[in-house]
């Protein structure tokens, strides 16, 4: 892709310079965010309500914690996400439904259910998620996890150069999926912080994300208050809010189009401060 075009996720659009705002909702009782405050169907869905009154435009939704525990079969998984975004469907017919998962059978029935993006933490780490995006014409998120199994953390990762590898990883992984009939205005890349990578790497990434957003490719960032920020900073999970913030500040001034966030309204502020004075166009005063 050689020029930064428009990304198209079910009735929204985001052109080069806009950013969007997506949500994170867990039906899962382990998450290491919310400790499962919102497992519950109702919970679920009443958290999806508040993050679209909050700005969300997309809300992703997630039945598996992404880091190791307790088994999750596909089975389960489904139970956990499909009935909540035929849910957040009717309740909100305009907001972008994603939901987060690596599983192909799990891809083609939250697609029947509603579902207007496949997230793909775990780096195609199931070949037959592309395919269900391109028979039901949904997005896909192609992200960069060094080759791990899902659920599995790092073990001294190692890479000649973090940033140009994963770059040729997810970039090669749209174009497959395009090739699968994908279409390229319905796919963002991640690289993906934390998943295959350390703290030094991570904030590597951070710091010349610019040159995977130079590919054309629209750039989600999911960094909410992940690993790497509490490292860097030496926090606990519950204190990460404003290495969170600044995160995103970084990645969105480094044309990051997507952002995977906890506290919606803290995210829209601070975004739309760096929009603003990015593409500022006022004459100074003199």
């Amino acid at each position: 892709m050689a020029d930064p075009g428009t990304l198209r996720l079910g009735t929204r659009e985001w052109h080069h310079g806009s950013f969007g705002i997506m949500a994170v909702i867990n039906r899962t009782p382990d998450s290491f965010f919310d400790r499962g405050s919102t497992a519950a169907f109702g919970a679920a869905l009443d958290a999806a309500s508040q993050a679209v009154a909050d700005g969300a435009d997309i809300v992703d939704i997630g039945g598996v914690k992404a880091g190791p525990g307790d088994e999750v079969s596909p089975a389960a998984e489904i139970d956990r996400v499909a009935g909540l975004v035929a849910a957040v469907r009717e309740r909100h017919p305009g907001v972008v439904i994603s939901v987060d998962t690596w599983r192909g059978e799990v891809g083609e029935v939250v697609a029947q259910a509603g579902a207007d993006l496949l997230n793909d933490a775990w780096g195609g780490a199931d070949p037959r998620l592309a395919e269900v995006a391109a028979r039901h014409q949904v997005g896909l998120v192609c992200s960069h996890a060094g080759g791990l199994p899902p659920r599995t953390r790092p073990h001294r990762p190692a890479y000649r150069d973090v940033v140009r590898e994963l770059t040729a990883y997810v970039t090669d992984y749209a174009e497959r999926a395009v090739i699968s009939g994908v279409s390229p205005s319905a796919i963002l890349v991640d690289p993906a912080h934390d998943f295959g990578k350390n703290t030094w790497q991570s904030l590597e990434i951070t710091r010349r994300l610019g040159e995977l957003t130079g590919t054309g490719w629209p750039v989600l960032v999911a960094v909410a208050d992940k690993d790497f920020i509490g490292e860097a900073l030496n926090l606990p999970v519950d204190q990460r809010a404003e290495g969170t913030i600044a995160t995103l500040a970084v990645c969105a001034w480094l044309g990051a189009r997507v952002f995977r966030v906890h506290n919606v309204p803290a995210a829209r502020a601070a975004l739309e401060a760096v929009h603003s004075m990015k593409h500022s166009t006022r004459t100074p005063r003199t």
